[in-house]
């Protein structure tokens, strides 16, 4: 096959992946609008399988405890298919360097199990996502211990704490991402492209209000969009609600004080609380000028901009930036919670340009060196035929050897 062929081969190559722990498939929704491809998702919690299920309709899926998934099963999943990329976000803070933490943490297992899949593919590339704490001091030998399984098995390993609005997504959200890769390069992580200076110009994040204007699917459905759902039960906690202010919310003393009449009040001894303030701002509805807060595993986080209601499920849903499209299966509070532990997509879909970069950029590696070792043979196959003319002259006239 010529150089150009490859090369052209390659383009039109997809990347494969695995997403472990998968929940509902946020990430790998993401790294599929950047153009790889799904192979295998796997899930314990049914419903979260039943919608990745829906919505990766090329992936096979695995619902059940991943420890056993055994070698010959993944095969049988997967078949043939070259494995690009391992993904996922499997829990870290329990693990550790043998000898240290509890052996016997669920955590530490799952991790381990996370590895296996690894081991079993042997992939160009590994993903994992968790929570920001993992970069703490205090859990500086977690990160070590994550990074020294992978390590012998030749990945080069880094580590970058990402926030979703640098990447259009209208909704604050800081998750901390290990890339592992086996090309010879250090791992890169996406450029912000939201909420940043570019150029000298300031590119503003996407907003609550820009997510809200634009929920229906391209038949004109709003799905997981049941309003009755988002109904506030309580007299007195609606009553509430209609006084607080878009954007606002009551965290302190002097919030209350300002929003709610006496007879609405929560009857809270503001001075007993830690730090005389609520740990999490209540009753706070959504700012439509700005992204929304992280989004929570449960409905009772936040209020709707300018109506006294909760949020549904695909409001929520926007904010975390899933497609319109994208179907949520299970109990609400199944969605809510698949939603919240989701990796907003748009934020895996850069992951995923960035893989492709450096995947693109190794093949432009191994084809240079190809037209350099083809150049090489050439000159050499040129000196070769060269002397061997030379040799020819000079004993083309010769008719009788010299004794």
């Amino acid at each position: 096959m010529s150089t150009r062929a490859t090369q052209q081969k390659a383009k039109k190559e997809k990347l494969n992946f695995l997403d472990i722990f998968s929940g509902a498939g946020g990430l790998s929704c993401g790294l599929e609008m950047a153009g790889m491809k799904c192979i295998l998702g796997v899930e314990c919690d049914k419903n979260a399988i039943k919608t990745f299920g829906h919505n990766h309709k090329d992936a096979e899926t695995f619902c059940g405890d991943i420890k056993s998934l055994t070698k010959p099963m993944l095969k049988k999943l997967i078949g043939n298919q070259k494995v690009h990329a391992v993904v996922g976000g499997p829990p870290c803070q329990g693990f550790s360097t043998a000898g240290t933490g509890d052996p016997f943490d669920q955590r530490n297992s799952l991790f381990l199990q996370f590895v296996k899949i690894v081991k079993y593919t042997l992939p160009h590339f590994v993903v994992i996502e968790n929570v920001t704490g993992l970069l703490a001091k205090k859990n500086e030998k977690t990160l070590k211990a994550i990074f020294s399984k992978f390590i012998p098995l030749g990945y080069k390993m880094g580590v970058q704490v990402l926030s979703s609005q640098h990447y259009g997504v209208p909704e604050r959200r800081r998750r901390t991402i290990i890339i592992g890769t086996k090309f010879d390069t250090s791992p890169l992580f996406p450029i912000p492209t939201h909420d940043v200076e570019k150029n000298g110009c300031y590119v503003p994040p996407i907003t609550v209000g820009e997510a809200l204007s634009d929920l229906k699917t391209r038949k004109g459905e709003v799905l997981n969009h049941d309003l009755s759902l988002a109904t506030i039960t309580k007299p007195l906690d609606k009553k509430r609600i209609s006084c607080i202010p878009e954007g606002k919310g009551i965290r302190y003393k002097k919030d209350e004080m300002k929003y709610l009449k006496p007879s609405l009040r929560m009857g809270v001894d503001w001075e007993k609380l830690r730090e005389k303030r609520f740990r999490q701002t209540r009753l706070q509805r959504l700012d439509r000028s700005l992204p929304s807060p992280t989004i929570m595993t449960h409905r009772h986080s936040y209020y709707h901009p300018t109506e006294d209601r909760f949020l549904t499920q695909r409001e929520a849903a926007k904010f975390q930036s899933f497609p319109n499209d994208f179907l949520f299966f299970g109990p609400l509070t199944s969605q809510w919670r698949q939603i919240g532990n989701a990796v907003p997509p748009l934020m895996g879909k850069a992951i995923g340009k960035t893989l492709l970069k450096m995947h693109q950029s190794q093949l432009r590696k191994k084809v240079k060196k190809t037209l350099k070792e083809n150049s090489s043979a050439k000159d050499n196959s040129k000196r070769i035929i060269s002397d061997s003319i030379t040799q020819f002259r000079k004993r083309a006239f010769i008719y009788k050897e010299k004794k």
